[in-house]
């Protein structure tokens, strides 16, 4: 899907989407080392737009920086307004953000010594991110060949750029062999994430998802958890094998592009009756339901236009 749109906000000032340029010796492009935020704005019931959980993912932007050794050159709540603002001069009702932070041109070489810390801000439609059906049918997904980072090879609590050449080397191989999307194990073999989303089990009624310590601590899977425990659903946070994943009467995968989205297959195995199981349909209709403003228990996740 091609991104356009009409202005982006780059180191403190909004400039024409053309306009948001930077040097090709920019050293995040050569090197990978930034950190991004994916935020969703929806349109609620009333007809209002709302971003949703907008201080966490600001708070896990700086977090990340933090990880990385970056110094955002703005304060939180810059960054917080500038994320609205880009929302309203693209005149979007609804869509994604994506605020970067990234280091500018200088010095080259793996250090990046003195060389400045840009932010920038994007918004752009965007609509779902594995596809409209996918979120009745389900997609198929494959377990990757490609092991997802560890704690001690590369933090797993930022959201940093470079990690998800990681992630292409998976996407790209499931789509070769034909599926949806790919299931990443860690370095010991256990059920890590997918290449942009977290990954939920339902057998017997119990919701499972990998210890938090392994996988990015994702602000949807953090929402399914609190939504899934307030209706009675148990929750447990366990480490998943492979086979898992074949023997789960449910499983679907969060993000904030991805939203919930139910998975139907894996390694050419059924899930469950191989479509969208009751657990993930309750939970996939009361996230779209918090998001469009219809349960004031959640009202707090929403930040208005």
């Amino acid at each position: 899907m091609s991104v356009s749109g009409e202005k982006i906000w780059l180191d403190g000032r909004f400039v024409d989407w053309a306009d948001a340029k930077v040097h090709l010796l920019t050293h995040t492009l050569h090197y990978g080392l930034g950190v991004f935020e994916g935020i969703r704005c929806y349109t609620t019931d009333d007809g209002r737009s709302a971003v949703f959980r907008l201080s966490e993912h600001i708070r896990r932007l700086y977090d990340s920086a933090k990880i990385n050794l970056l110094e955002i050159p703005f304060p939180r709540n810059e960054i917080e307004a500038a994320t609205l603002d880009a929302m309203r001069l693209n005149h979007l009702k609804e869509g994604y953000m994506r605020p970067l932070v990234f280091i500018g041109d200088g010095e080259m070489g793996l250090n990046p010594g003195r060389n400045p810390v840009r932010v920038a801000i994007m918004a752009w439609a965007w609509g779902k991110y594995l596809g409209e059906e996918s979120m009745v049918t389900g997609i198929r997904a494959k377990v990757s060949t490609f092991s997802r980072h560890y704690v001690n090879a590369k933090m797993t609590k930022g959201k940093t750029c470079g990690d998800y050449v990681n992630s292409i080397l998976a996407k790209r191989e499931a789509l070769l062999d034909g599926y949806d999307e790919a299931i990443m194990l860690d370095t010991n073999g256990l059920v890590s994430e997918a290449t942009g989303e977290n990954i939920f089990v339902v057998r017997d009624g119990v919701l499972r998802t990998p210890p938090s310590h392994t996988v990015l601590d994702g602000i949807t899977r953090h929402t399914i958890c609190e939504i899934a425990a307030d209706k009675g659903i148990r929750v447990s946070e366990r480490p998943l094998t492979r086979d898992d994943l074949y023997i789960a009467d449910e499983v679907f995968l969060t993000g904030t592009a991805a939203e919930v989205t139910p998975v139907r297959e894996i390694d050419r195995r059924s899930v469950g009756e191989g479509r969208r199981g009751p657990v993930t349909k309750l939970l996939q209709e009361a996230f779209f339901d918090v998001v469009a403003g219809r349960e004031p228990k959640y009202e707090r996740w929403l930040t208005y236009l």
